[in-house]
């Protein structure tokens, strides 16, 4: 296999950052990605290299982009923060303060914060919506609004892996009166110069790569796990495929996530798992939280520490393993590398990743089409953590 072909630069210093994007290609089945870092409110490293669609051979260049899924899940956060940071959101108020119709099946005493931390009960819908009703917005809010809980929020947290999305963007939208999506493109990608959006505009779907479906052992008790875990019976299953299984697909020891690529969901506002963005554009937005970033600073210190500080940890009761989540972030922990001990940020199915370090002042991003079945570790973000963390003069906390 000839090695691919890796195009950007590095900062003198960080050579050892692109040496690990390099070899993501020769040892961990690299398909097409980019890779960007920014220390201290600048770019060190800004990388892409591979290829973009291997049923063309059209090459991954410096503005192609991603669907990166749960990774979207972070820069709604980073909206929340921002509002809470200029006094317009209170995570101690009720949601239903911001969004009245919430009130209904006993959840008018519900706090903003447990939205963010994944405390509200609510990662399953008892309906079920057409893909048209889901990528119209108000179906769904709707029915989250009439929603019961399926624990009492507060005594326990479990990712919703879907419902976040929804969950926070409206209540985004009720403070703003504008979408997540256009937030997103006024207040964050506008003025930080950043390809990122959640629904993308139809003259900008040539950039997005299509992506390389998760290739799954072929072997049966295997496959009976990945279906106990995630088939349509589990709680596991139901989160993620909420509210509609045509979007959310897969059945029978099988992962399918094809309908991402389909242009009408690329261009609709699924907040929780639709944001399409490079590594360069995560790294700045993530430094920018925490440094400024040519003059511009997202969020004050005294939000970072708020944002940061645990929520909750332990078992997550959708995904089981043990997390430690901050204010709509992971905070880093066995589960998220997230480099130092006050790291955050957001993984998203199949290993894109972006968050940022407030001690090492450390801003990052990646992307990639190859999708890898990795709950815990890809080996691709442990290995250029590595080199990012020697890089600055400090090594990370071993997660795996």
């Amino acid at each position: 296999m000839a090695a691919a072909e890796i195009d950007g630069f590095v900062a003198p210093g960080f050579e050892g950052v692109r040496d690990a994007f390099a070899a993501n290609f020769e040892s961990h089945g690299e398909v097409g990605a980019s890779f960007c870092l920014y220390h201290r409110g600048e770019p060190v490293v800004d990388l892409w290299g591979g290829v973009a669609d291997p049923a063309t051979g059209r090459p991954y260049e410096r503005d192609t982009c991603q669907l990166v899924f749960s990774t979207t899940k972070g820069v709604v956060a980073i909206c929340a923060n921002r509002l809470m940071d200029e006094g317009r959101l209170d995570p101690d108020a009720p949601v239903a303060e911001y969004w009245p119709e919430f009130a209904q099946a006993g959840k008018q005493d519900l706090p903003v914060r447990w939205l963010l931390s994944h405390q509200a009960g609510l990662p399953v819908l008892d309906v079920t919506l057409t893909l048209d009703e889901t990528l119209r917005w108000d179906p769904v809010v709707e029915a989250l609004a009439a929603q019961a809980p399926i624990w009492e929020p507060g005594t326990k947290h479990g990712y919703h892996a879907t419902t976040f999305g929804w969950l926070v963007g409206e209540v985004i939208r009720r403070v703003t009166g504008q979408s997540v999506g256009e937030y997103v493109a006024e207040h964050l990608a506008g003025p930080l110069g950043l390809d990122l959006w959640i629904g993308v505009p139809e003259e900008r779907l040539g950039q997005v790569a299509p992506l390389v479906p998760i290739d799954l052992p072929d072997n049966e008790n295997v496959r009976m796990v990945i279906d106990q875990l995630l088939g349509p019976d589990s709680l596991t299953g139901r989160a993620l495929r909420t509210p509609c299984p045509d979007l959310f697909g897969g059945t029978e020891g099988t992962v399918d996530l094809s309908m991402f690529g389909d242009p009408r969901v690329l261009g609709a506002e699924i907040p929780a798992a639709n944001g399409v963005t490079n590594a360069r554009a995560l790294a700045r937005l993530y430094s920018a939280c925490i440094d400024e970033v040519d003059g511009i600073r997202l969020l004050s210190d005294a939000q970072v520490a708020r944002a940061i500080e645990p929520q909750v940890t332990g078992p997550d009761a959708i995904m089981f393993f043990p997390t430690v989540l901050g204010m709509g972030f992971f905070l880093s922990s066995g589960f998220s590398n997230y480099g130092g001990p006050r790291g955050f940020g957001h993984t998203g199915t199949g290993g894109s990743m972006g968050f940022a370090d407030p001690d090492a002042h450390i801003g990052y991003g990646y992307v990639m089409n190859q999708l890898l079945p990795n709950m815990i570790g890809d080996a691709r973000t442990v290995a250029l953590t590595e080199a990012c963390y020697e890089a600055v003069g400090g090594v990370p906390p071993a997660i795996v």
